[in-house]
């Protein structure tokens, strides 16, 4: 069962506004990422579906941070249809981010009030997943949907979506100051923050002084807004 409301979930995004992206096998670096993330600022994070047995992975790394991080949101991301997202929903997670939209995905998370963020790419399929139940959409991938001109383009007819781009996202000011000025919710961030380097090296210190870093930019970005 959720810990924590859905409404709570999209808050935290955009307070918080980057959403860290990862996947390991080794719930153990999972745990070293997430310590990392949690020590810089974060404190939504999306764990997505990459793998067989990963919803295993995810079972050990929520209890743990449950246990050493009772006020990180964990969500699951990846998730491409219904019965995946019940299953993790058993595991207690707290949202469900999907490259897709599908009717019945929504309808279980809906009943459940659990977030569901279902990727898209038009803004006949935003308006579709807003339809459906979706506070917060995601465009994915990012920049070939058409980067941060697209969400300031969408955002004209339609000023109430609140809009989550992953794929593209930089960790350069420029990049982020180009998505946040374009008005998007929150920005997720996978490979440009958990660089392979950083993964392989297990230089976690690193990790957490970048996520510090990349939120003092966001921060910085809204100050001037």
């Amino acid at each position: 069962m959720a810990r924590f409301s859905r409404i709570e979930v999209v808050t935290r995004m955009k307070e918080t506004g980057i959403v860290p992206v990862f996947y390991h096998g080794d719930v153990d670096v999972c745990k070293k990422v997430v310590e990392a993330c949690y020590g810089g600022g974060i404190r939504v994070f999306e764990f997505t579906n990459r793998s067989d047995f990963a919803h295993e992975v995810f079972s050990e790394l929520n209890k743990y941070t449950i246990a050493t991080f009772p006020d990180m949101i964990m969500g699951t991301g990846t998730v491409m249809d219904a019965p995946t997202a019940v299953l993790y929903m058993q595991l207690g997670t707290n949202f469900i981010v999907s490259p897709i939209i599908d009717a019945e995905m929504a309808r279980v998370c809906n009943r459940r009030k659990i977030s569901w963020t279902p990727g898209c790419g038009t803004v006949t399929e935003i308006s579709r997943a807003e339809e459906l139940g979706a506070e917060v959409v995601k465009i994915f991938p990012g920049t070939q949907v058409g980067g941060p001109e697209f969400v300031k383009a969408v955002r004209g007819p339609l000023p109430w979506t609140s809009i989550m781009p992953t794929g593209g996202v930089k960790l350069a000011e420029d990049n982020l100051r180009a998505w946040f000025e374009a008005g998007v919710h929150c920005v997720g961030m996978g490979s440009k923050l958990f660089t392979k380097d950083i993964i392989e090296s297990g230089d976690y210190g690193l990790l957490e002084d970048r996520v510090s870093q990349a939120l003092e930019i966001v921060r910085r970005i809204r100050g001037a807004d």
